[in-house]
């Protein structure tokens, strides 16, 4: 046997034996970021528990186990859910069980939902903007990156943080003008649509820290960007921001996890087909054999694929709790209602996607293409659904 082979084999025996097991790799923060998240599921649980029932007490404790396997998975989430908690609680504190309080210098311009949620619109186009002259920037410069990008990246955290804030302080809201009918602040297109920019600017960060993409940025927060413009014509013309009582058909407690596994998968998609323009205009640069300030569109293509890939999995999740839910109020799992039809076509569509890519081995343009049409299958299915069709879910119209 050739000793150098013998050797190589030695040492890589030796690396997997030195390898630490995902529990033995944590450390004192991660253990007291899961201490923190701990006392604040208890503390919820002794102040506010009067109002939950035994499902949602469960939600909590579910919630909270998946907020520390997200921060010990992403280190950056940790601070981010920590800050949010924090910020809210400051909020509700400022209320002091009236809603009357809203008034106050620090509610009326930083923490009450609408204020936060406002700064969560001015942090998108501000990121915007950023990420677009940082991109122009390196394109000029020949550099990965520069501090624009860096500013933009911050400034999309301080988005998902304002949205997320707004959204807590929104619950408690509900509580204070309606103390019989609060609800969790996911149940009509104004709030799902906050939700949705959250989890997308999360998703997003997390994959430009991975892949190191902060020049797509300006992409992904395009979209966004029409995303805002929307919900703040939504909120001045339609009052959608004003908190209303849930309707029957949604007082559940199966909404608190179908709507946010929904949007996950929606907010994946969404994020998959701006990534596809950007692999669209690689390949266009690479078959013209001009050097692009994009990355190889192989490697745009692999982020775009692993959004998919993620979104998928939870849109499948969320469509499995749908039908759990309508058979639980309707009293059967599926009705082919407009809204479930579409649901399935998108899900469809993706799973073909997938399949083409994992097992035909597709690659490259036509993949781009289909998850940009994509993004219009899905919008339609989100939101086109309830502009042009009716049925069961109609209680989502504009």
């Amino acid at each position: 046997m050739n000793p150098t082979i013998k050797s190589t084999d030695k040492a890589a025996q030796h690396i997997l034996l030195e390898q630490k097991t995902f529990l033995r790799r944590l450390n004192s923060w991660d253990w007291g970021f899961a201490l923190i998240m701990t006392m604040v599921a208890v503390f919820s649980q002794l102040h506010v528990g009067h109002n939950m029932d035994i499902y949602e007490i469960a939600i909590l404790w579910i919630s909270c186990a998946a907020s520390i396997l997200l921060g010990w998975f992403f280190k950056p989430l940790r601070v981010f859910i920590i800050a949010s908690v924090f910020l809210a609680y400051i909020g509700v504190t400022f209320y002091n069980g009236d809603i009357a309080q809203a008034d106050r210098f620090v509610l009326k311009y930083f923490l009450s939902s609408q204020s936060a949620i406002m700064w969560q619109c001015a942090s998108i186009f501000l990121a915007l903007l950023c990420y677009i002259a940082g991109a122009l920037l390196t394109r000029k410069n020949q550099a990965p990156t520069n501090t624009l990008l860096g500013i933009a990246s911050n400034l999309t955290w301080i988005s998902a943080l304002a949205g997320f804030t707004g959204l807590l302080v929104r619950w408690h809201e509900s509580y204070l003008l309606r103390p019989d009918a609060g609800h969790i602040p996911v149940s009509n297109l104004y709030e799902v649509f906050i939700l949705f920019l959250v989890i997308t600017a999360l998703m997003y960060l997390y994959y430009e820290s991975k892949f190191a993409i902060q020049k797509l940025g300006g992409f992904v927060l395009s979209f966004m960007a029409v995303v805002v413009i929307f919900v703040l014509w939504y909120s001045l013309s339609r009052e959608a921001h004003a908190i209303q009582p849930l309707i029957p058909a949604l007082q559940s407690w199966w909404m608190k996890i179908h709507v946010p596994a929904n949007f996950i998968g929606y907010g994946a998609f969404c994020m998959s087909a701006m990534l596809g323009i950007a692999e669209l205009l690689a390949i266009r640069s690479e078959t013209a054999g001009k050097k692009s300030w994009l990355p190889e569109s192989q490697a745009i293509e692999e982020v775009m694929y692993k959004a998919i890939a993620v979104g998928f999995l939870f849109f499948t999740i969320a469509t499995i709790l749908g039908a759990l839910w309508a058979a639980d109020a309707w009293g059967r799992y599926w009705s082919w209602d407009p809204k479930e039809t579409w649901a399935f076509i998108v899900w469809l569509n993706y799973a073909i996607w997938l399949h083409l890519r994992l097992v035909a081995g597709w690659r490259g343009k036509v993949l781009a293409w289909w998850a940009v049409i994509g993004l219009f299958i899905t919008a339609f299915a989100f939101i086109g659904v309830n502009m042009f069709l009716s049925g069961l879910h109609s209680y989502g119209e504009l």
